[in-house]
């Protein structure tokens, strides 16, 4: 490394790789039903930074509301997005129902705790607009 570049530590390398991958994912009560209270989000989101570590991810940013969480995970590009999404769902919502049974049942029938669909946007980095004039500017061989 060049002692004038400044290492930015969200900015990670690998072997062969060097990345700053960030997601916004979003995850739904089942039916909607607002089933979270403040103590389960605090327990949703300690599990849910476990689950990031075994992943070899970081998880940036935790908050929710009854009905929903929101994250922002920092991830490695071997890690496949679905997959971690898989972990975090499943992970959380058996520990959640266990740890807070007549709660979530209250709530929450049929085994479920999360929808089964999701958001997943990327984020970080440079505007899409940037990105495109930047590649468009390359010197293209003649």
């Amino acid at each position: 490394m060049s002692p004038r570049w400044k290492p930015n530590p969200d900015v990670r390398t690998g072997r062969h790789v060097v990345h700053h991958l960030h997601a916004h994912l979003v995850f739904v009560t089942r039916y909607r039903r607002k089933a979270m209270t403040g103590e389960m989000l605090t327990r949703c989101e300690e599990i849910m930074r476990e689950v990031c570590e075994d992943f070899e991810a970081e998880l940036k940013q935790f908050n929710g509301e009854e009905d929903h969480v929101h994250l922002l995970v920092h991830y490695p590009p071997k890690v496949q997005l679905s997959k971690l999404v898989n972990s975090l769902k499943g992970v959380s919502a058996r520990l959640l129902r266990k740890d807070y049974d007549a709660h979530v049942r209250q709530h929450l029938w049929g085994g479920h705790f999360w929808s089964s669909s999701y958001f997943a946007g990327s984020c970080g980095g440079a505007p899409l607009t940037v990105v495109r004039q930047y590649i468009d500017n390359q010197q293209h061989p003649v």
